[in-house]
Parts: structure tokens; sequence; C-alpha cells
């Protein structure tokens, strides 16, 4: 008696980790693009930032191009998370040399890397929420149970006020990505589709207002993270971008930002991530 003949399974596409990384990429400019975000870099200002700016960022995307293929092709094959790692350390050298030192991407690194191995293994337009599913049953452990940069400032600012921080968010499957980032994103880009940028500033505003964002904690201790999130999610009450004076009221709070050093640099990332989300999975 002859075998049965296997199952004959689709080809994932070749250039799949070449597609999800220029997506990737495309994320980070479109973060970068975005003004008014209160206290970020953008194509108009540096924000509450002295030693970054614009072509900074534009430099230092072009340096992590290869590595989110890198990262989604390791995902593709089933790679665990010290692989990952491995990848995510040698794009954060890159990231260093091409910007003089500068941290621009590291908490991107970290979430879009993961959401690009997450893409590469399972294909283009997955089911909406597969991609976060995916990190969290796949790596959820080996995040937790990872390395930490006692020195980073991420770090510092978990331990001292108690909190998970990206790496209890990307364990969870990105809950608040989820929960916040992406609703806010396609809310707003329905109430204003002919200006997709002020769609991204909701989206920022909405993050803000909900994440527990280290960089702000380590920026401005707890009085700046808490008058953050008030003045965002107040923001978002009296209107957001459905009013007609939005884009003055969002350079005000930008203005704010910078007059006390703030910088959600969290939220930005979970913006750029958002906008991968947004753009990879099924509706």
């Amino acid at each position: 008696m002859s075998s049965a003949l296997p199952i004959p399974r689709p080809a994932r596409a070749p250039d799949l980790p070449e597609r999800i990384a220029r997506l990737a990429t495309a994320c980070l400019r479109r973060e970068l693009a975005t003004y008014p975000k209160p206290g970020l870099v953008s194509h108009v200002d540096s924000g509450s930032h002295a030693d970054m700016d614009a072509d900074t960022f534009r430099a230092s995307a072009d340096a992590l191009e290869p590595y989110f293929a890198d990262l989604a092709e390791a995902g593709a094959m089933g790679a665990g998370m010290a692989r990952l790692r491995r990848i995510g350390l040698a794009a954060e050298a890159a990231m260093r040399a091409a910007t003089g030192g500068v941290n621009t991407h590291r908490g991107a690194i970290f979430g879009l890397g993961l959401l690009s191995a997450a893409a590469g293994a399972l294909g283009p337009r997955p089911a909406a929420g597969s991609l976060g599913a995916h990190v969290r049953a796949r790596h959820a452990d080996g995040i937790l149970d990872g390395p930490e940069l006692l020195h980073a400032p991420g770090a510092r600012a978990r331990r001292r006020h108690g909190i998970g921080g990206a790496p209890a968010e990307a364990a969870a499957g990105f809950p608040t990505l989820y929960g916040t980032g992406l609703p806010a994103l396609r809310r707003a880009r329905a109430l204003r589709p002919e200006a997709p940028e002020a769609a991204r500033v909701e989206a920022c505003l909405a993050l803000i207002a909900s994440l527990e964002d280290t960089n702000l904690l380590h920026r401005g201790g707890p009085e700046g993270f808490a008058f953050a999130r008030r003045a965002a999610a107040d923001f978002l009450s009296r209107g957001g971008i459905a009013r007609d004076d939005w884009f003055a009221r969002a350079e005000d709070l930008h203005r704010a930002f910078v007059a006390r050093r703030l910088s959600p640099g969290g939220a930005a990332d979970l913006l750029a991530m958002t906008l991968f989300v947004d753009a990879w999975e099924s509706p």
C-alpha cells in the first residue's frame, strides 16, 4: 500500500521579511512625521531633547531596517527569545553607530522587533489581535525572564516605581496597543479621513493618557508622570481632534511638556507599533 502524500503547504513569499522590515521602518518614519506630539521629536522640532533631532531619527530608522528583516526571518523559522534578543542587541549597536551613540529607538527595537518576528511567523494579513497573541504565547516567559539592563533609565524607573513597563506590556500581548492605541487611531481616522497626521496625534495622546510610560517617570518623576497623563486625558475629553482648534490645543500641550522636559517616549514607540499592527493585521 502506498503511503499518502503530504498535504502541500503554500510557499511563504521569499520577500516576506523585507516587506515586514519596510513596513516597520515606514512606521518609525510616520511616528516621526507626527506633530504636535507632546515633548517628542518630530519633523518640526526636537521637543524636550537636546541630543537628537529628526535627522537622528531618520538615520536610526535606516540603520534598523535590515535587523527588522532578520527578526521577521527568525520569527518565520520559529526562533525563541534568545535568538531574537541577539538580533535586537545587534540592532541597538547599529542604531548607536548611526546616531553617534544616541538612543533613539531602543524601545522600538524591542516592541516593533517582537511584532516583526510575529508577522514573520504568521504571514500576511493575520487575524485581528493575532500578532500580540503570538508574542504572548510564544515569548512571554522569555521576555519576563530575560536579562535586565540595570542602569538603563527604563529599568531604573520600573524598579523605583514598581511598574512593569515595556516588558510587561509585551509579555501580555500589548494590551495598551490593542485596547487604546488601535481603537483611537481608527476612530480618529474615520472622523478625519483627510488628515492622517491628526489621527496619529489622537492615538499618541490616547496612549500617553493610558500607558505606564517609564520615560515620563524617569524624566519627570511621579509629578511629571501624573501631569502628562492628566493633560493628555483632558485634551481627549474636551473633544480631541474633533474640535476645530485641535491643532492649537495640541501645540500648547507640546509646549507645556517641553517646558517641563517631559518626553513620553514609550507612547511614541507604541504609536509606531500601533501603526504597524493596523497595517499588517486584518481588521
